[in-house]
């Protein structure tokens, strides 16, 4: 017997952006080293399709240290030119240039804070906004909001509309399809979490 397909959002196409569509977009995270992975990908996905970013990932992976802001922070001149000859990402200066100062302004948001988690949580205190409509906007009030907090501290490449899909892939927002099988999957969470909680 078959299993009954499951329903999920109309933007996933091919089997990368399903997988991430399953397993990664609007699930909340807390962990810095992911929360700065996908802020990364995201400062480069500027301008270009969030699949050619996605199929990169692991080529990032490998050319910036593994997503190590720590590391990153202290890239110099030397590494920016080994970036730029580095096969199978994408090779703008500028980019790379901002990724470095963006590790930089992260570190200084951890130390801030205790955790980048803590500041970027704290802007909905944490608790996910969670779509009840299927209208799909692209900027938002919290969108501006924290784009503004960042350019301040100094990160380039986070525009509204570059933080607002960051905000959807952390699960910040969870702009799921209602009837999207992930959609019913984080509701379900948070119905239990409240009870928990009660």
């Amino acid at each position: 017997m078959t299993q009954p397909q499951k329903h999920r959002c109309r933007w996933p196409q091919g089997e990368l952006m399903i997988a991430y569509h399953d397993h990664e977009w609007g699930r909340p995270l807390h962990d810095d080293q992911k929360l700065y992975e996908m802020l990364f990908l995201e400062g480069f996905q500027a301008g270009l399709s969030w699949y050619i970013v996605l199929s990169k990932r692991e080529a990032f992976r490998a050319a910036f240290s593994g997503f190590d802001a720590n590391v990153i922070a202290a890239y110099g001149e030397a590494d920016v030119a080994r970036l730029l000859q580095a096969d199978g990402i994408v090779r703008n200066r500028l980019k790379i240039l901002a990724a470095i100062s963006n590790a930089q302004v992260f570190l200084a948001i951890q130390k801030e804070f205790g955790s980048f988690d803590r500041y970027l949580w704290g802007f909905v205190n944490n608790e996910p906004i969670v779509s009840r409509e299927d209208v799909f906007p692209v900027v938002s009030p919290l969108s501006d909001a924290v784009s503004k907090d960042l350019k301040k501290r100094g990160m380039k490449f986070v525009g509204s509309v570059t933080i607002y899909s960051f905000l959807e892939s952390v699960g910040v927002i969870n702009d799921h399809e209602q009837a999207c099988f992930v959609m019913e999957e984080l509701r379900q969470g948070m119905e239990n979490q409240g009870h928990r909680k009660g």
